[in-house]
């Protein structure tokens, strides 16, 4: 697995308005906010499900209502497709 070229990031994060790039890392960055802490844990069960399956998993906190996701492929040593990849299923999940 490559890591993303600049042009391949920059179209990629035109793609994902509501992830933001954090550059010291090379990742995405996103937070969820829900009306409780029960919304926020089963939106992170669904998360694991689609990680599980897709061998990536995300850097992630939770704190009562919020979820925050860093994703970036270690293997690669930054952002890759799969991080892409990973983040727009994850957006599927609350759209």
């Amino acid at each position: 697995m490559e890591p993303l070229s600049q042009a391949e990031r920059a179209d990629a994060l035109d793609g994902l308005p509501d992830w933001d790039h954090d550059a010291s890392r090379d990742a995405i960055v996103r937070s969820f906010t829900f009306d409780n802490f029960s919304q926020a844990f089963a939106f992170m069960t669904q998360v694991a499900l689609l990680a599980e399956k897709a061998d990536h998993h995300p850097e992630w906190s939770n704190v009562y209502n919020r979820v925050d996701i860093l994703l970036t492929t270690h293997d690669a040593g930054g952002l890759s497709e799969r991080d892409i990849d990973m983040a727009q299923a994850i957006d599927a999940l609350v759209e």
